[in-house]
């Protein structure tokens, strides 16, 4: 899949939530949905303060993403997450039946986007997406590092 014209807009959206979520203790990890050129929604990762392991960046769009659409699914509609997603977040993104998926860096250990497994391109499934990973993987992984030394750190 060619990366849409767009997609380093989005990501550098998604870059600026996930380096706020590193300012709020959080895995700053972010995901922007987008169809037809336009912000459905835009969040990062909230585990901490929510003290909830759902509370991944990509379930929390999806959430606001399909209020806003007043629909149960989100056809059309692109996401753009600097973290290659989990399996838990690659389900819910087949079950919204986006269309793609765009990440930064690649998770090695439970990435579900062709990592450790690929979910969201399992043709057994109802929906498959589009995947792009890597894209601006140096500056995504760059801030993922900062927040795991920094936890090493405090640990110390």
């Amino acid at each position: 899949m060619a990366i849409a014209p767009n997609a380093s807009r989005w990501m550098d959206e998604a870059y600026r939530l996930a380096s706020e979520a590193l300012l709020h203790g959080e895995v700053p990890v972010a995901a922007v949905i987008v169809r037809e050129d336009k912000v459905l929604a835009a969040r990062h990762n909230e585990s901490v303060r929510r003290r909830s392991a759902l509370a991944h960046a990509e379930l929390l769009a999806l959430g606001d993403a399909l209020e806003a659409s007043g629909d149960g699914f989100l056809a059309g509609a692109d996401v753009y997450v600097t973290l290659e997603p989990c399996a838990m977040c690659a389900g819910a993104l087949v079950l919204a039946r986006v269309r793609s998926v765009t990440f930064g860096a690649w998770d090695l250990k439970a990435g579900a986007c062709g990592s450790l497994m690929n979910i969201v391109s399992d043709p057994r499934l109802n929906h498959e997406l589009a995947v792009q990973g890597g894209v601006d993987e140096p500056r995504s992984g760059a801030l993922l590092r900062r927040f795991f030394a920094e936890q090493r750190t405090r640990r110390a």
